[in-house]
């Protein structure tokens, strides 16, 4: 039987950036860069590819809980 492991972690957003990366955490919080603009959820869809991407498991496992239009956010991470 597979256990899922649940994690939410707190990440800040810097849109418009040169280029997508996730920088690393500063005082408990993970910095993250996007090219994209926050405009039209194009900055949100960005930042679950990265982060899926980055803690290599799906984009369906990562969720953005709190802080839709913010540029601080709560994200939900599923490791199955």
């Amino acid at each position: 039987m597979a256990s899922e492991q649940e994690r939410l972690i707190d990440v800040r957003v810097v849109p418009r950036a040169s280029r997508s990366e996730v920088v690393g955490e500063i005082d408990g919080v993970l910095k993250v860069r996007l090219t994209s603009p926050p405009v039209d959820g194009a900055a949100n869809g960005e930042l679950i590819k990265l982060l899926a991407r980055h803690f290599r498991v799906r984009r369906s496992n990562v969720e953005i809980v709190v802080g839709h239009a913010s540029r601080t956010k709560r994200v939900r991470i599923v490791r199955l």
